[in-house]
């Protein structure tokens, strides 16, 4: 297939996507006002970042032409709304081969080219990273990336033609990795320095290894979903999507998808990881127990939250625990208020933001997911209806936007905010995008138990395995 025939085939949505887009398009315009805008994100990731065969597309973050594991999720998730249509799940199979085989290449890289071009995100990265990769910044959430999609897709779909054996080998080494990074001071051979330029800051300490850790039994993450360096080690809400990711590959197993003996590993792993959750991620403040955004296991921790997902604002969009749990509750009023030090209040708008982007500015995602995971669907609408009146006129998000003048914006084409956008869209249509998420092993559930701590894992996923 030719390069013009392939731009073509993106032009336009699969059928079965504009036939979605329609239905939704013509609710959320009767009760919003919000119909076109709805229309131009949903259709943005599919019509501008889809690259090459449709068969194994490239997926672009947007306005850099690189193609992020964790980013490339977000920002077709929606698109699972289309299934069974032959067409899409062509796209979305092709990408999670895709995605297996740039995680068999190098596990520790957050964004890889389209093929071995040279392209890198700084010239001033050591180790610098071979043709084929755009940057190496290690984040635990792209490897849980690929591992959650995959359930996801064959959940949805009924559809395991995506569980080959590039599949099984990224997840077995996806596993091995963390298991390294358990035991990150000893055993890892991770290091990442940016050692001049304008992001020098980005540069892990004591050569490039990351600022000291203890033993958690959680697995070390080197950098945030923002791609900003962690300040400790241990991420939570990177740890608890990485358990919800592991539930998936035991239930594949289950199922007779995957070979047994990986499932039994994930298992083990999903044991160590939310047991270490439970014992080193909680935090106490004046207000009562709250998740800790990161801990080093030496005593430190670090409140806040950013913007980007994971994060501790989506613990339950993620399936790690229920939106009434009351650890996730108290967590949430410490995350939306300004004892969260990325939480800004203006005169257009208030809301997360993150370290990422300059001060006072609020990012749509985390109003998207502050809506995704509120309580009431009056509280979902009134985030929403901000993010209708804070696109400056653009009728797309953007990546962040001062919160007294939402015209001062940073990135005009950013397609995973987008994407979740439609994603909110489509939950307030009635039309909401699956979401499977795996059951919780009763294996992890008394590791959780066992730890005596606030942590409770979501009951509404709690399961045996057979």
């Amino acid at each position: 297939m030719s390069a013009d025939v392939h731009a073509a085939h993106w032009a336009v949505l699969a059928e079965s996507l504009a036939s979605v887009s329609s239905r939704a398009a013509a609710r959320l315009e009767a009760e919003f006002g919000a119909g076109e805008m709805f229309r131009r994100c949903f259709a943005n990731a599919w019509t501008t970042t889809l690259r090459g065969d449709p068969a194994e597309p490239f997926v672009i973050t947007g306005d850099i032409q690189a193609m992020w594991h964790r980013d490339t999720v977000g920002q077709l998730r929606p698109y699972l709304s289309g299934l069974p249509d032959p067409a899409v799940l062509r796209v979305l199979t092709g990408v999670v081969r895709r995605m297996a085989r740039a995680v068999l290449a190098d596990p520790y890289a957050n964004a890889v080219n389209d093929g071995p071009t040279g392209g890198h995100a700084d010239e001033h990265d050591r180790p610098a990273p071979p043709p084929s990769v755009w940057e190496r910044k290690y984040e635990v959430d792209s490897l849980c990336s690929l591992l959650s999609f995959g359930y996801e897709l064959w959940a949805a779909s009924g559809s395991a033609a995506h569980l080959d054996s590039d599949f099984a080998a990224a997840a077995d080494l996806v596993m091995r990795v963390w298991r390294v990074e358990q035991d990150h001071e000893r055993a890892s051979p991770y290091r990442f320095e940016r050692v001049a330029g304008p992001f020098q800051g980005d540069t892990l300490d004591r050569g490039g290894l990351g600022s000291p850790v203890g033993r958690t039994g959680m697995t070390w993450s080197g950098f945030r979903p923002s791609d900003d360096r962690c300040e400790y080690g241990y991420l939570i809400p990177a740890n608890a999507a990485a358990v919800v990711a592991l539930n998936g590959v035991v239930r594949l197993c289950d199922e007779g998808l995957l070979e047994p003996a990986l499932g039994t590993r994930a298992l083990e792993l999903a044991v160590e990881l939310a047991g270490g959750i439970a014992r080193h991620g909680v935090a106490q403040t004046g207000s009562g127990p709250v998740y800790a955004y990161e801990v080093d296991g030496l005593g430190g921790a670090n409140l806040m939250d950013d913007a980007n997902v994971p994060s501790l604002l989506s613990l339950p969009y993620l399936g790690w625990c229920d939106r009434d749990d009351p650890l996730y509750r108290r967590t949430r009023d410490f995350v939306l208020s300004e004892r969260n030090p990325y939480y800004y209040r203006g005169r257009e708008a208030e809301g997360v933001g993150s370290p990422h982007t300059p001060a006072r500015h609020v990012w749509p995602m985390a109003l998207c997911m502050r809506a995704l995971t509120a309580g009431s669907r009056h509280e979902s609408a009134d985030a929403y209806r901000v993010l209708l009146a804070t696109d400056a006129g653009t009728r797309l998000m953007h990546e962040s936007f001062h919160a007294d003048d939402p015209a001062t914006f940073t990135r005009p084409w950013f397609a995973w905010a987008n994407s979740l956008f439609a994603e909110l869209s489509l939950s307030l249509a009635g039309l909401p995008v699956p979401r499977p998420i795996p059951p919780v092993p009763a294996e992890v559930e008394d590791a959780v138990r066992a730890a005596g701590s606030p942590v409770a894992l979501s009951r509404q996923q709690l399961g045996h395995r057979r």
